[in-house]
């Protein structure tokens, strides 16, 4: 069996530096890999990353991580990835990563992903310029996340995500900001290529559980939803 801890939304920042190690140090105790689903920081800085590897760095089991919208704020993607690499975080942005634990290979297609909605009230590549631009981005991002998932050969493949992928795990959000917490052909994508779960964050007022289309059981973890430092899932046989 293959044991994952996962959280996302940490949002760490110069006034919580060292709130969240001490919650996560009985991790390489409970779980076989960490996965953190985005917002890692308040607003993207290359100190903040610091700060947030920090957090997570040397906890004795490998550590995944995507970006959140929070990540991108400053501008400063290029060295905000290079602080955490630099620390043996490994960072996806459509691309994956593969582990043996066990003898059981574990895959990982990691994306941000972004928003435009789902079926019935979504936005669609039509009209001015921008719209297209929104859009276009997450097909493109959709497309990506499909090919990297399609592309891993492992016993379990796991999907981290920030953005969800389904309306489910977004409950208790308001409707009106759906467009903005996730899009369908995220969803689309994960059934095309197939995987065994899929991880997001971004959702704050959401709820944990949801699943795809396809059945593919989709899971919140940030933060204030689990109302917990971190989750353990178990899969894998």
């Amino acid at each position: 069996m293959v044991h994952i801890a996962a959280f996302a939304d940490s949002h760490v920042g110069a006034d919580t530096a060292g709130a969240l190690r001490p919650h996560l140090l009985d991790v390489a105790d409970r779980a076989d890999l960490l996965l953190v689903g985005g917002d890692l920081t308040k607003c993207g800085t290359a100190d903040e990353a610091k700060l947030f590897a920090e957090e997570i760095v040397d906890l004795g089991v490998p550590e995944i991580a995507v970006l959140g919208n929070h990540d991108y704020e400053a501008d400063e993607v290029p060295a905000f990835v290079r602080e955490l690499e630099e620390r043996g975080i490994v960072v996806l942005e459509g691309e994956t990563a593969a582990f043996e634990v066990d003898g059981v290979t574990v895959g990982i297609a990691g994306s941000k992903g972004f928003g435009g909605g789902f079926a019935g009230a979504c936005a669609t590549a039509f009209g001015e310029p921008e719209t297209k631009a929104f859009i276009g981005h997450t097909q493109r991002v959709a497309a990506r996340l499909h090919d990297a998932l399609q592309s891993l050969d492992t016993d379990v493949r796991i999907v981290l995500l920030h953005y969800s992928p389904v309306e489910g795990t977004l409950e208790g959000e308001r409707r009106e900001i759906y467009p903005f917490l996730g899009s369908y052909l995220l969803a689309e994508a994960i059934d095309a290529a197939g995987a065994d779960l899929v991880l997001h964050g971004h959702a704050h007022g959401g709820r944990e559980h949801g699943e795809t289309a396809g059945g593919i059981p989709v899971r919140n973890v940030a933060q204030p939803v689990l109302g917990s430092a971190y989750k353990i899932f178990t899969l894998g046989s």
